[in-house]
Formats: structure tokens, C-alpha cells, sequence
């Protein structure tokens, strides 16, 4: 069942979240590309940054959630950007009608299972010389996620919920996506960073680390805890337990948050 997002919640964050973007986008060398799009769009900014670093390609969001959709077409008053709503496992690149020139993938793939044998046919898809650029988290091992299982263990509902979050299967090591393009004839360039995150300097959140996951890791929790009271019983002691974790410093609460990329380049 596909989460449903809350636009508002993920972008309480939006400098933090936006930041691997940035650094992802930066190692991509694309110089005029005619057709760039962004899997997993979301609310658009990072899209409409694309389509102002390109501007006279042609930009195309692809996300699953109406909830983001809606967000980034409010926010793209010059309707600069295509924004289709398609699941990613689905979504045909051939619907575009040419090949591909640079596709980018933020955030995304943890989300997606199956993605190792989806980057073959998007590989595919890519002009002579075109790009693709992924960023997934690597975090599944820290307090916030093992923290999320462990009390997911102990609710009347943990039969519902375990299945959903996974313990990280979905996301390799940077090796394995190296390898992989690498053997798509591709020149790849893979890493990993964990930022030192600081949140909520100004202490306005209780707990800032238990306001991020609300955005992301708690959604396929939320899905199934829909009555209010079991809802709030279960975030009561989320939240509890990532503060103990996660305390609060005179200039902030840091949460270090490890994430992989891996930026491809099809041979010509």
C-alpha cells in the first residue's frame, strides 16, 4: 500500500532533505540536455531547480503520491515542469517518445525493493552519453529506525506493522551499485556521506528527531494505526525512546544521517 504523503511534514526539514540533492545534482555534468526527469519528484523544488539549471530542457516529475503532486504544481505558477503520477515500478520511460538524458533519482529507491532490476531497463533508456544519478539513506541501522521496530514489537497492531518497515534490505552497499551500473557500461561514481545533522536549534520542536520521521520512516506506521488514541500511544513511546537517543544540546539536537550515492555516466 502506497503511504500517503504530507507535504508540509517532509518540508519542515527542507534544507536538511535538499542538501544530498545538491550534492548528488552537483557530480552530474550534463551541459544542454533536451529531456531530464526526476523519480520521485515529491513537492517539485528540487525538479524546479533542475528546470532552472536546464532551462530550456524538457523536465518531467514522476511521483506517486496526488498529496505531492498537488504541492509541486501549486508551486510551478509557470508550468514549467510535466507532473505525472505513476508508480516507479510502472512507469514506462518510453512513454516520452526519445531517449533520456539525464534521469535522477532522490530518495527514493529505499522505498522500492525491486529497484536493482528496474536501473537496467532506465539504463536503457539513456541517450549515448546520458546520466543517472541516485541517493538513497543508509540509515536503516541507526536509533531512529531500530528504535521504530523495537517499539512497533511491543503494539497490539505488530503483526501489521513489521512487515512495512523492513530492516533496509532494500538499499545496497555503494559497492553493489558500482558494480552493477559499471557492468550497464556505464562510468560510475559512487559514495557515501553522514551529515552531522543539528536540528531545531531554536528549541521550537519537542522532539525534532521524532518531527523528521513523521515526514518519512512513520508513514507505513500511520497507515495502519488510522484510530487516533492507538496513533497517539504509539508516537507517545516513539518518541520517549528517540529522545533518549537523540538529546537535546544547548545549540541543537544532532541526528547524523549516512547516505549513498551513485552518479552514472552511459558510455557514448
Amino acid at each position: 500500500m502506497a503511504q500517503t504523503w504530507n507535504p508540509e511534514q517532509y518540508e519542515k526539514f527542507s534544507d536538511h532533505r535538499r542538501r544530498p540533492f545538491a550534492d548528488l545534482t552537483a557530480r552530474v555534468a550534463a551541459s544542454s540536455p533536451e529531456i531530464v526527469v526526476d523519480l520521485g519528484c515529491g513537492s517539485g523544488a528540487p525538479t524546479l531547480a533542475l528546470s532552472r539549471r536546464w532551462p530550456r530542457a524538457r523536465v518531467v516529475g514522476v511521483d506517486s503520491s496526488p498529496e505531492m503532486l498537488d504541492q509541486a504544481r501549486r508551486n510551478d505558477s509557470a508550468e514549467r515542469v510535466e507532473w505525472v503520477c505513476a508508480d516507479v515500478e510502472s512507469w514506462d520511460p518510453a512513454r516520452l517518445g526519445a531517449p533520456i538524458d539525464v534521469i535522477i533519482s532522490n530518495s527514493l529507491l529505499q522505498w522500492v525493493p525491486s529497484h536493482p532490476r528496474l536501473i537496467p531497463g532506465w539504463i536503457t533508456s539513456l541517450a549515448p552519453g546520458g546520466w543517472f544519478a541516485m541517493q538513497v539513506p543508509g540509515n536503516f541501522n541507526a536509533p531512529s529506525h531500530t528504535l521504530l521496530r523495537e517499539v512497533a514489537t511491543t503494539s497490539p497492531r505488530a503483526a501489521e506493522i513489521l512487515p512495512r518497515l523492513g530492516r533496509g534490505e532494500a538499499v545496497s552497499e555503494p559497492a553493489v551499485y558500482l558494480f552493477l551500473l559499471a557492468g550497464l557500461g556505464c562510468d560510475v561514481d559512487t559514495w557515501e556521506t553522514t551529515y552531522q545533522q543539528v536540528l531545531d536549534p531554536g528549541a521550537l520542536q519537542g522532539e525534532p528527531v521524532l518531527e523528521w520521521t513523521k515526514g518519512t520512516a512513520l508513514l507505513p506506521v500511520f497507515e495502519v494505526l488510522t484510530d487516533d488514541g492507538e496513533r497517539a500511544d504509539f508516537v507517545a513511546s516513539y518518541g520517549k525512546a528517540l529522545s533518549q537517543a537523540y538529546p537535546r544540546q544547548t545549540f541543537g539536537t544532532v541526528f547524523p544521517f549516512r547516505r549513498i550515492f551513485a552518479v552514472a555516466r552511459k558510455r557514448q
